[in-house]
């Protein structure tokens, strides 16, 4: 394994990689080094948790000259915790250098983004968002100097509908320039954006053989839907937990376990996409600090968070689909730690996780009984031979969300998930 002592990085990097506690290189960052150094427009494709927020900082951080005030580096991610995750860290491994990251998002003020700005930038991380506000309505952001233009979670923004907005914006650049696609799933329609804008791309795809961390652990409970609660209430006062991020599928369902749990757990907070952003900043930087132990979320929490106390995930509610199922999970047994994701399963759900199982091929632990999976048939809303209907929130419309709304990364999350019976 390599160390990062052995690369060629500025001293100044190195020693703060030292003080973070950074040594070896995880393997999407062996990969990615090199060709992001050299240049070359990349396509990389890794497990949730691999270190990919870092196999993108330090490569950036290292090519960032600092005497010249302007942004050289834009990183675009789906959400304003995503972006204050990079800006965090490029922190870190830029201290003891005078590179300035900085970030800009909804439900912020323009003027105090737009000061911060006109000090001088030289990486910004932005939502798709509020970095067409900027481009739009301000002359506060110049692209004309950007060498590396950034994707991260490319896959959730085309799911999140934003992908006119990816389009718009990479076209925006229209001068030689490097980018790097970062992605936990490579969609179909990611496709289309990498014929058109880059140019012979670096492919790493380091999960075809290894779809979830290897040091993560897969727990599953078969229970009925009204003994549901009482097996969570037993499990969390049963099992030794450091810190455990709790999936519900909607926020009127995580209002309800909240409630139900906040009379028998101290420690215990809910997070969902209608706080308000300085509510939803302090709530995650007291679970980092880890003053919260049990944090009920709706699947904001899912993607790309790296919350390093997290020794479990729990889905209360089971998950819409394999990749939301790896991405919730993913928020434990990050950077090589191990972890344990313990998923709440009923009749309604054991074809799903039949397939779960497979596709993904885990190897399940079951506490008490065990379902007989091999008897559950393959067939869309079957089961043992007998229809079933499936009654679970889903995701609105988008016919149903106000078309103002529809590709805000900010407005529009606050019609994330509704009760919805189909």
């Amino acid at each position: 394994m390599m160390k990062f002592s052995e690369l060629d990085l500025k001293s100044e990097i190195v020693k703060a990689l030292n003080d973070i506690g950074y040594q070896d290189l995880t393997p999407i960052q062996e990969k990615t080094f090199s060709p992001i150094l050299n240049g070359r427009d990349l396509l990389a494709r890794a497990e949730t948790g691999s270190g990919k927020t870092a196999a993108c900082s330090i490569p950036l951080v290292q090519m960032i000259d600092p005497s010249f005030n302007a942004i050289q580096a834009l990183i675009v991610v789906p959400t304003r915790e995503l972006a204050l995750q990079y800006v965090e860290e490029i922190g870190k491994i830029s201290r003891l250098t005078d590179v300035v990251p900085f970030a800009i998002f909804g439900g912020f003020s323009m003027e105090i983004q737009k000061a911060k700005l006109r000090e001088g930038v030289h990486i910004l991380v932005a939502t798709p968002g509020r970095l067409i506000d900027f481009l739009y309505h301000t002359t506060s952001i110049k692209l004309s100097c950007v060498r590396t233009l950034v994707v991260d979670e490319a896959d959730e923004m085309l799911k999140m509908g934003f992908i006119e907005d990816i389009d718009f914006i990479l076209s925006c650049l229209i001068h030689e320039h490097q980018t790097l696609f970062f992605a936990a799933t490579m969609p179909e329609k990611i496709n289309r954006l990498i014929r058109v804008y880059l140019k012979e791309p670096v492919r790493v795809e380091l999960n075809d053989e290894q779809v979830a961390p290897q040091r993560l652990v897969h727990h599953f409970r078969y229970t009925g839907r009204r003994d549901r609660l009482n097996a969570l209430i037993e499990y969390l006062k049963r099992e030794e937990i450091s810190q455990a991020i709790i999936f519900c599928n909607s926020r009127s369902r995580g209002e309800k376990l909240i409630r139900e749990l906040k009379g028998k757990f101290k420690s215990i907070g809910y997070i969902h996409g209608g706080l308000e952003q300085s509510r939803r900043t302090s709530i995650f930087e007291r679970f980092r600090r880890n003053e919260i132990t049990l944090m009920v979320a709706t699947d904001i929490a899912g993607r790309g968070l790296d919350f390093s106390h997290v020794s479990h995930v729990i889905n209360y509610d089971y998950p819409f689909g394999l990749e939301s199922y790896t991405h919730r999970t993913g928020r434990t047994a990050r950077m090589g730690r191990a972890g344990i994701a313990m998923t709440f399963v009923t009749n309604q759900e054991l074809r799903a996780v039949k397939s779960l199982l497979k596709m993904n091929r885990i190897e399940p632990v079951w506490h008490g009984n065990i379902p007989n999976l091999q008897a559950v048939s393959d067939h869309n809303g079957r089961r043992d031979g007998k229809k079933y209907s499936k009654k679970r929130s889903r995701p609105l419309p988008q016919s149903r969300i106000p078309s103002n709304n529809r590709n805000d990364p900010i407005r529009g999350e606050r019609w994330e998930r509704q009760e919805v019976v189909g």
